[in-house]
């Protein structure tokens, strides 16, 4: 029987899979602070959903995903999970240059059955992934995203971000230098934060 998480219809063993990722990172984080310890009572809403939600803005036929400063696995691992039986095919790259949280990334994806690569260096040093998709979630201002976005997307990709209450600063500093096409919606786990969908980045003047 299907479920839903974040409003997309998913199968029972993504939920599955989701609570064993869940009980996973609760397990690992008081070694390695995957997450905030005040957020693990609310991890299913604050970090899975959150997550989650981002899904319905993929293209339907992206075959090539980069998650960027991957962390605890959001939203990287989260991604993956869903696309497992919505786009079984899809490959899911995750860039983390933490060596402890890279291992433990590699973990959730062994015991979740997942296509994951997990890559153990600083982004701005991994060889151009030419990605469909390219997420963070908590990693650094628009304007440092941009950068690593544009080398690692391809030209027809879309760059997936959450953002907090300074998005709109963000947007505007993020402008002086590049020049993108933005589409931004409402977050449905915190009405001051904004998913940034953010396609055709160059910089000013190219």
């Amino acid at each position: 029987m299907d479920a839903q998480v974040a409003g997309i219809n998913v199968s029972r063993e993504t939920i599955d899979n989701l609570e064993a990722f869940g009980t996973l990172v609760t397990k690992w984080t008081p070694k390695i602070n995957l997450i905030a310890s005040s957020t693990v009572a609310t991890l299913w809403d604050r970090h899975i959903i959150d997550s989650a939600q981002i899904y319905r803005f993929a293209p339907k036929d992206y075959e090539n995903w980069v998650d960027m400063g991957s962390g605890g696995g959001f939203p990287g691992i989260i991604m993956a999970i869903m696309a497992k039986s919505l786009q079984p095919d899809a490959r899911f790259t995750l860039i983390e240059s933490d060596q402890r949280k890279a291992i433990f990334l590699r973990t959730a994806a062994r015991e979740c059955g997942l296509r994951v690569d997990v890559i153990a260096q600083r982004i701005e040093s991994v060889p151009k992934q030419l990605a469909d998709v390219v997420s963070a979630r908590a990693l650094t201002a628009l304007s440092g995203l941009l950068p690593a976005a544009e080398r690692h997307l391809k030209s027809s990709g879309v760059a997936l971000f959450h953002k907090g209450q300074k998005s709109q600063q963000e947007i505007a500093d993020a402008k002086k230098n590049w020049t993108f096409d933005l589409e931004d919606y409402a977050s449905i786990t915190d009405p001051d934060a904004r998913i940034l969908a953010i396609r055709r980045i160059k910089t000013v003047g190219q």
